[in-house]
C-alpha cells in the first residue's frame, strides 16, 4: 500500500479540522434553535430571530474589531449577501421549527447545501456519498407525525438559503477578510432583521435576555464564525456534505430534549450521515495533489 504524500496528509487533516467545526456548529446551532424556541410565545418566532442576530453582531463586532474602509466593492457585496443568505435562512427555519419537528425542519434544510454538494462534485464517488447523505437525511425525515403544510415550505426556504450560505462560507472563508468578514456579515443581518427585533425587545425580561445572549453566543456567532472558518479549510462541495450534520444532531436533540421519539429508519438514516462524512474525509486526503 503506497505511504500517503504529504500534501495528502495536509489535505486530510485539513478536512478532519473542518469536521469537527462544522460539528460543534451544529450542535451549537441546534442547542440554541431549543434555547430560542422557548422565547416564541412572549417575543415572536421573527422577533427571536432578529434579537439573537442584534446579540450576535454586538459580540462579533467587538471581539473582531472590522475594518469598514479599504475593502472592495466585491468584497462588499460578498458580506452583504452572506449576511441576507445569513438572516432569511434562520428566520425560515425558525418559522419552520414553530411548526414541525426540529429534527424534520433541519433534515429539509439540508437538502440546500445537499444539492449545492451533489452540482459541485467533480468525481463519481463524491456524488455518491452525497447521495447516501441524502439518503441518511431522507430516512431520518420519517421521524414525527402528520406534518404542517406551511411549516415544510418554511423549511424548503430555509434549505434554499442554506445552499446559498454552503457556498459563502468557502467563499467568505477563503478571502482576505476572514472572520472580521463574517462579523459584518452578522451585522447586515442584525440590521435586515431590525423590524422584527425593535417592536419584541421592549418585551423581553432580564432572564430572556440571558437566554438571548447564550442562544446567540453558541448558536450565531459560534456556529457562524466555525462554519465560515471551516469553508477556509476545505471547498464548497465538502462543506455541502457536512452540513448534514445539522439534521443529525436536530434529529439527537429533538429526542433527548423535545421528546421527538427516534424511530428506526432516523437511526439507519444517521448511520448513513456518518458514514457519508467519514468517506468525504478519506476521499479528501486520496483527492490532494502531489
Amino acid at each position: 500500500m503506497p505511504e500517503r504524500t504529504p500534501a495528502q496528509h495536509a489535505a486530510r487533516s485539513a478536512t478532519v479540522r473542518a469536521v469537527i467545526l462544522v460539528l460543534s456548529a451544529a450542535v451549537g446551532m441546534q442547542i440554541a434553535a431549543v434555547l430560542a424556541m422557548g422565547l416564541f410565545a412572549d417575543l415572536g418566532v421573527l422577533g427571536t430571530s432578529g434579537l439573537r442576530f442584534a446579540v450576535a453582531a454586538v459580540l462579533l463586532l467587538a471581539l473582531f474589531r472590522p475594518r469598514l474602509r479599504g475593502r472592495s466593492r466585491g468584497e462588499w457585496v460578498g458580506i452583504v449577501i452572506y449576511g441576507a443568505a445569513m438572516a432569511a435562512m434562520n428566520l425560515l427555519l425558525f418559522l419552520a421549527i414553530d411548526r414541525i419537528p426540529l429534527g424534520v425542519a433541519t433534515t429539509i434544510e439540508f437538502l440546500g447545501p445537499c444539492l449545492v454538494a451533489l452540482a459541485a462534485s467533480r468525481h463519481v464517488r463524491e456524488a455518491l456519498l452525497a447521495v447516501v447523505a441524502f439518503i441518511g437525511v431522507a430516512l431520518i425525515a420519517g421521524l414525527g407525525g402528520p406534518l404542517d403544510p406551511l411549516g415544510l415550505v418554511f423549511a424548503a426556504g430555509a434549505g434554499v438559503c442554506f445552499g446559498l450560505y454552503a457556498l459563502l462560507a468557502a467563499h467568505v472563508g477563503k478571502s482576505a477578510g476572514g472572520l472580521p468578514s463574517v462579523a459584518l456579515s452578522v451585522a447586515v443581518a442584525a440590521i435586515l432583521t431590525l423590524p422584527f427585533s425593535i417592536p419584541a425587545a421592549p418585551s423581553a425580561s432580564l432572564g430572556q435576555w440571558g437566554i438571548l445572549l447564550v442562544s446567540a453566543a453558541v448558536g450565531t456567532a459560534f456556529a457562524f464564525t466555525a462554519d465560515t472558518f471551516a469553508g477556509k479549510l476545505t471547498s464548497a462541495r465538502v462543506i455541502g456534505v457536512l452540513f448534514s450534520f445539522d439534521p443529525v444532531v436536530g434529529t439527537i436533540i429533538g429526542a433527548l430534549v423535545l421528546g421527538q421519539a427516534l424511530t428506526l429508519p432516523a437511526l439507519a438514516g444517521i448511520a448513513l450521515v456518518v458514514a457519508a462524512g467519514a468517506g468525504i474525509v478519506w476521499l479528501a486526503g486520496r483527492r490532494a495533489a502531489p
